[in-house]
């Protein structure tokens, strides 16, 4: 029974870019995740423990990019769905967009997309 779950819109405010003023200034990123898994196991017990917590992914994530300050967008997002996969063994597949609202003024946002999957 394989299902997804994740998050939509997920912001965070982080120090992301090349420029100087980036590096500065704090901006906020906004993410999508899916996380493809075999629900079996969490609609029959009804249990957190048998399901993805989540909240554990969005705490994960928000630690990850605030901590490592990245420079691009695409590190970001490559380092991001590793460390989904690796924390979380059940997942078979992370599709990931990171949105950069404030990157190009005249765009609405400039955006990364990758999926990967458990090898």
């Amino acid at each position: 029974m394989i299902g997804t779950t994740g998050l939509k819109s997920l912001q965070v405010d982080c120090i992301v870019g090349i420029y100087e003023h980036e590096r500065q200034t704090p901006q906020t990123v906004i993410m999508d995740i899916d996380l493809d898994y075999d629900f079996a196991a969490a609609a029959g017990s009804d249990a957190i423990a048998d399901a993805v917590d989540y909240d554990a992914v969005a705490r994960g994530v928000t630690e990850l990019v605030r901590s490592r300050a990245f420079q691009l967008i695409e590190t970001m997002a490559e380092e991001t769905a590793a460390m989904l996969l690796a924390r979380l063994a059940q997942v078979r597949t992370v599709r990931l967009e990171i949105r950069k609202p404030a990157a190009v003024p005249a765009a609405a946002c400039s955006f990364v997309r990758v999926e990967r999957v458990r090898a």
